[in-house]
């Protein structure tokens, strides 16, 4: 059988020093990768994310429970092609609500949960002879059945005789906003265009009630979605640290990409990362979301860089998000050891507060405060306590990001802003915060304070407030400058006590540079 539970230390060598140092061969498959593919664990996770579903839209009073359907439309294949040819972009990626309440990952399905009989079911998609001359015979019914646990499968043609044959009354359809993004809904079902088939049955549409309640299911993980994002977090550690082996001055960060992904899909069997991978070297590291078009990942390291990389994996929907950050060479500087030590005591000091009832908005200030009495003691800020510093939103200047955000279907998971009663404070720093919520037992997030020397925005911020620049020696500024700079990041779950930290990394610089470039070749039985 395949186990959720971090290995047990060997002696006194931390978990993460026994990390695999060489990629399996094709033919050898991980304990990891067995558990993240598993069929049986994705179809019981999804079981019991529809139960609870199902038991919220009980409690929240606004859902016809015995008329009621939740009908969501899942991706299309047309978003996958090449602008105007159909050459497939990358591999499909499901909708994340239709994911979470399905997990079927193929383009053009409809899923239906009836409220009265709690089933569950699929509406696949027509498909032509000339589709399966190229992608081969369609699954049968028992296969999606048995694969996802749902209590039916149907051509979509059948849908409205379906929900007419079970009395439904009124569906329940998908639209709102993601408070993080911005966005709205992508997509809405168009119940005119569903009922064009022979049925002479009606159907009253309600697009509001499902999006809010959902959205508070997505927030707070199950059980068992912990346990998956345990051993997906796992292997993205496992990942980090291999790159931290392999790695060496004069290579280009797009190598450091490469052997992320690698890793990710060879252990985990990955075919998405959760996001562009950020593998920022020497000024780039203040680059908050380097790796873009505009800069892909392509300097070449230098002997002495210091390397943010940002990098997750992302395996059957759910994602990870992980940053380390280290010399090229496996040595700190003194001044590179001083701004590490800064953002790791800053990420210290929220751990030690994470519990229920904590608020997300008071640990991005704990975090600001203990980077700024680092940038004291380091003489780049002088002639100010903390207090004054943070009067004056000193640690925006250095810190211009939000201290972490829900993670989950999404690498920035939906929730942060719940649309009801929900004020955001303005304030500096904590504007950019994705979510300034209670934390609450279930709820999985990032912490990722960092400490950046980016020179535009730097003189930006001094040049709109001439008050802040009193407090910054100029002198001592420029050793740091062309730095770049440190962002620590771990994905966390709150518990019913506390925290418990998903990551498994070196954390302290004697850690770092005891691995870092220390790759010696063995051979890894497979699991």
């Amino acid at each position: 059988s395949v186990t959720t539970m971090a290995e047990t230390k060997k002696g006194t060598q931390p978990e993460w020093a026994l990390f695999p140092q060489d990629l399996f061969s094709i033919e050898c498959l991980s304990k990891e990768y067995k558990y993240l593919n598993d069929e049986k664990v994705r179809r019981e996770m999804g079981q019991e994310v529809r139960a609870k579903f199902l038991e919220e839209a009980a409690k929240s009073g606004v859902f016809d429970m015995e008329g009621g359907a939740v009908l969501l439309k899942g991706g299309t294949s047309a978003l996958a092609n090449y602008y105007d040819t159909d050459v497939e972009i990358a591999p499909f990626r499901q909708e994340s609500f239709f994911q979470y309440l399905f997990g079927i990952c193929e383009p053009d399905c409809y899923g239906v949960i009836f409220l009265g009989t709690k089933e569950s079911v699929v509406f696949l998609p027509v498909l032509d002879e000339a589709t399966f001359r190229w992608n081969g015979p369609p699954h049968t019914v028992d296969h999606y059945k048995h694969k996802y646990g749902l209590s039916a499968v149907y051509s979509v043609e059948t849908l409205c005789e379906k929900m007419a044959e079970r009395k439904v009354k009124t569906v329940y359809t998908l639209k709102g906003l993601n408070t993080d993004s911005g966005l709205s809904t992508a997509l809405e079902v168009d119940m005119a265009a569903l009922v064009t088939q022979k049925s002479t049955h009606t159907f009253q549409q309600d697009n509001k009630s499902l999006h809010p309640v959902l959205v508070e299911c997505r927030v707070i993980k199950t059980p068992k979605e912990i346990a998956y994002m345990r051993e997906c977090c796992r292997v993205s550690c496992q990942a980090h640290t291999f790159v931290m082996r392999h790695i060496k001055p004069g290579m280009a960060e797009m190598q450091f990409e490469s052997m992320f992904k690698a890793f990710c899909g060879v252990y985990g069997g990955a075919r998405h990362m959760a996001y562009t991978c950020i593998c920022a070297s020497g000024p780039h590291g203040a680059i908050l979301h380097y790796g873009h078009a505009g800069r892909p990942n392509d300097r070449v390291t230098k002997n002495g860089d210091l390397i943010v990389l940002d990098m997750g994996g992302e395996y059957h929907g759910y994602c990870t998000d992980i940053t380390a950050s280290y010399p090229v060479n496996g040595k700190f500087t003194k001044d590179q050891a001083s701004v590490h030590k800064a953002v790791q005591e800053a990420q210290q000091a929220v751990f030690s507060h994470l519990k229920p009832g904590t608020h997300w908005k008071e640990m991005h200030r704990l975090a600001e405060r203990t980077i700024l009495k680092h940038l004291l003691e380091m003489k780049v800020l002088k002639g100010a306590t903390v207090d004054e510093l943070m009067k004056h939103d000193m640690a925006a200047v250095f810190m211009p990001h939000g201290l972490g955000h829900f993670i989950g279907l999404d690498t920035h998971d939906v929730g942060g802003y719940p649309v009801s009663g929900s004020k955001k404070d303005m304030a500096l720093g904590v504007r950019w915060l994705r979510t300034q919520r209670v934390l609450n037992a279930g709820m999985v997030l990032t912490v990722e304070p960092g400490l950046y020397f980016n020179e535009m925005w730097i003189n930006q911020m001094l040049a709109k407030d001439e008050a802040k620049a009193k407090f910054v020696d100029q002198d001592v500024l420029k050793r740091f400058i062309n730095m770049g700079g440190v962002r620590l990041e771990d994905v966390v779950v709150i518990t019913e006590t506390g925290y418990d930290n998903l990551t498994i990394l070196p954390k302290t610089i004697e850690e770092y540079e005891s691995i870092i470039s220390k790759y010696t070749p063995t051979c890894h039985p497979c699991a």
